[in-house]
């Protein structure tokens, strides 16, 4: 159970990280469909990180391993927003986009990486064994992980940012109606940038704790498993409200934990389900979800429509 708990909270924290990106992004006004991509490359640039400080002390692997891949993946949403703010371009087929490329991208990086150290290694594959106990405090039978700690941190400011602060506000106004808010004098394009952005951010973030949260390395040819879209439809879920997506990832990231403890659990083993339906539940349990609960579902209205200031 404690194991069930500690995989819950752990996949929750990933799944509320990237979805606060989404939220951040959408209520700007920009879909930031490449959210899976952010993800692989935050989680690179993180990697590389716990690599090379393996030695340091546990407080500078953490900051700086959350440093580096919050800028990573905020340096990525640089080509959507220069695409989709600047250009125009269709916000969708450029988030897809960034997902093909960002998977490809790290691999070649990884095995040109490995075979300048060894010529003989071109595997797509980084360990952290050392760096990674850095994140770990032991309550007990129970690993506090300090991703959790950063999760929870992030929905609480998320939450304030966006409901007590003027940015907020003008960021949620230029998602609704950017005309409106140009008209009082916000600058439509700063606050989509700062959105966008701001979504790198948390997504770079979720992708360094995705790859940690079970393994002490990992191989860049996965990718991050569509855990990118399934943050989005916790977003969706939870009403792109950081209080309702807190909530809705922690019910995904409880199906999500069942993949990795349900042999621990007797009357799961007895049941003899193949493991692979475990891994897909939490897949399976989003698209029933959101069939049902899509119709209530009130997205930013002015959502993936490029702005035009010259438009009325």
């Amino acid at each position: 159970m404690i194991l069930l708990i500690q995989y819950t909270l752990i996949f929750a924290s990933v799944l509320s990280l990237v979805a606060l990106g989404g939220c951040f992004s959408e209520h700007s006004g920009v879909i930031n469909l490449g959210l899976e991509g952010v993800m692989v490359i935050g989680a690179l640039g993180g990697a590389f990180t716990m690599k090379g400080l393996a030695n340091a002390p546990a407080i500078v692997i953490v900051l700086a391993v959350i440093i580096i891949s919050a800028l990573s993946g905020m340096v990525y949403t640089v080509l959507l927003g220069v695409a989709c703010i600047n250009f125009k371009a269709d916000q969708t087929l450029v988030g897809t986009a960034l997902n093909i490329l960002s998977t490809a991208a790290a691999t070649v990086i990884v095995k040109a990486v490995n075979m300048h150290e060894n010529p003989d290694n071109v595997s797509s594959t980084i360990q952290y064994v050392n760096a990674k106990k850095a994140f770990i405090v032991k309550l007990g039978k129970f690993e506090f992980n300090w991703f959790m700690l950063v999760a929870v941190i992030a929905l609480v400011c998320a939450y304030v940012v966006l409901y007590k602060t003027r940015f907020g506000l003008r960021l949620m106004a230029c998602g609704e109606n950017p005309q409106a808010a140009d008209s009082v004098g916000i600058n439509v394009y700063k606050m989509r940038w700062s959105g966008v952005l701001l979504s790198g951010i948390l997504g770079g973030i979720g992708g360094i704790v995705y790859i940690t949260a079970g393994v002490s390395e990992w191989k860049f040819e996965t990718g991050v498993a569509g855990f990118g879209f399934l943050a989005l439809a916790v977003m969706i879920f939870g009403q792109w409200k950081p209080v309702n997506i807190g909530l809705a990832a922690l019910l995904f990231g409880f199906f999500r934990a069942l993949s990795n403890v349900y042999s621990g659990f007797d009357f799961l083993a007895a049941l003899k389900i193949p493991g692979s339906v475990y891994n897909m539940m939490p897949y399976l349990i989003s698209l029933i979800v959101l069939a049902f609960t899509s119709k209530n579902s009130r997205a930013p209205k002015a959502e993936g429509i490029p702005y035009d200031k010259g438009s009325r």
